[in-house]
């Protein structure tokens, strides 16, 4: 999976997600002469600590482990944070046993007995670091980004959720991640079984969302679930969602469900016309805050739609 086509994928599955400095380039794979890949798969951990913004520590590594220390950090507020793309020093040695499992997809519930550490984990998997201590259950919004996260994934490369597994599965010794309690790893099991329920369309996937009611074209719908950041050139339900809201303002709208030129100069002109503000990307970008402005702007002076 190329960087451009992991952004397609995020946009996909409605991913909020942030970009990190050069971290399309990032990687350890000139200064350790090893190339990443093939990866088989993806591994969550927690990175020990409940800091707000930990972009600059997983860029950088620390003393004796240098950066990057994953591909993804995830925040609080459930933003992914691209940190680098190739290798990255977040697995460490693992069990071959657990990497054929992973490979084949071929286990129970869990994946073997992680017993060995002979297999460096750096070469084939993809990492996400989660901020938070482990000592406590993530945030609800960090988990929701982890299902969808691991859907855009898995998806891309066609795996289903068993080749998810948490770093305290894979054979470092003493790693617990991620965990819900001192000491405590997450039941995988489980978390498995959630992104799967994502894959497969049971929760949370922006193109199986419903259209609202016909006979309710230009009125304000109704702010609820997840809605995702929007880009010029992407497609889709929620494209023609934001341009039908627009046309309450700007009747010249069209609903294409794409979004175009003409949506990217309307996402500028409600933003100068409604908010007296100016946006910095010419309305190419749009995104949580916008959502909540076109939802809660009445259309008439008297407060009506």
């Amino acid at each position: 999976m190329s960087p451009d086509d992991l952004l397609t994928q995020l946009r996909k599955w409605g991913v909020k997600f942030a970009e990190y400095k050069n971290w399309r380039t990032h990687s350890r794979d000139r200064a350790t002469g090893k190339a990443w890949g093939p990866v088989n798969g993806f591994m969550v951990h927690h990175t020990g600590s409940d800091s707000r913004d930990q972009r600059a520590l997983l860029r950088g590594g620390v003393a004796g482990l240098p950066g990057p220390l994953s591909h993804f950090g995830l925040a609080q507020d459930g933003t992914v944070h691209l940190i680098g793309w190739g290798r990255a020093n977040h697995a460490g040695m693992g069990d071959p046993d657990v990497l054929a499992a992973v490979r084949s997809e071929d286990y129970g519930a869990y994946p073997p007995a992680d017993n060995q550490a002979t297999v460096d984990g750096n070469d084939c998997f993809y990492g996400v670091e989660i901020w938070y201590s482990g000592s406590h259950e993530m945030t609800k919004a960090q988990y929701t980004a982890l299902r969808k996260l691991s859907a855009a994934i898995c998806d891309f490369h066609k795996w289903t959720a068993k080749s998810v597994i948490g770093h305290g599965e894979w054979g470092s010794p003493g790693k617990w991640d991620p965990g819900m309690a001192p000491g405590r790893m997450m039941d995988m099991a489980k978390v498995r079984a959630d992104i799967e329920a994502t894959l497969s369309g049971q929760a949370d996937k922006p193109e199986d969302k419903p259209k609202p009611p016909a006979d309710r074209p230009d009125k304000m719908l109704a702010v609820s679930g997840f809605l995702p950041e929007l880009r010029h050139g992407d497609r889709g339900w929620y494209v023609g969602w934001l341009q039908r809201n627009l046309a309450r303002f700007l009747p010249a709208v069209k609903v294409t469900s794409v979004y175009d030129d003409a949506t990217a100069k309307a996402v500028h002109a409600f933003y100068a016309q409604e908010l007296d503000y100016k946006t910095t990307t010419a309305g190419k970008v749009f995104g949580a805050d916008g959502w909540r402005r076109v939802l809660s702007i009445k259309s008439k002076a008297d407060g009506t739609d």
